[in-house]
């Protein structure tokens, strides 16, 4: 009935007139707010390690594809801004000892007693992402890496 109601109230209105532009601009209202869908993975803050690989994986992709891909602080910078603990991270150093570009770089966020690890550079096909297990000294990266103190 109330649909009944509502077809006539429409259909009465003419064209042109301030009831025909009232009419459409009502008309045109969506009754529901559409919820956003996800645009790519995201943050699992009380996920596994596992869990955050893709997101981990979608930061370290977007920046070996910029200008700074050779960078480590990049990485470091980027998993900050998603979310990620700068104090849990440890990143290696961008030159070797005599200045040359490394042929590798590696990152890494420990998380929940697993690391999620990202390796770049001219050495290695593409950015590589894993879930590592802890080292024994409770760290994600062997050897000398360098402070994150920026």
């Amino acid at each position: 009935m109330l649909a009944l109601a509502l077809a006539l109230a429409l259909t009465g209105c003419t064209p042109g007139g301030p009831a025909a532009t009232h009419s459409a601009t009502a008309s045109t209202t969506p009754t529901t707010t559409p919820s956003p869908t996800p645009t790519g993975p995201a943050i699992v803050p009380d996920g596994s390690a596992t869990q955050n690989l893709p997101f981990f994986r979608s930061i370290v992709d977007q920046v070996a594809e910029g200008p700074q891909a050779a960078q480590g602080r990049a990485y470091v910078d980027a998993l900050v801004a998603a979310g990620f603990d700068k104090g849990a991270m440890q990143v290696t150093q961008d030159l070797t000892t005599v200045g040359n570009q490394a042929d590798s770089i590696q990152f890494s966020v420990k998380w929940k007693g697993e690391c999620l690890v990202g390796q770049v550079g001219p050495s290695v096909p593409g950015p590589q992402t894993r879930v590592l297990p802890l080292v024994p000294e409770g760290t994600c990266l062997v050897g000398q890496t360098r402070p994150i103190d920026w």
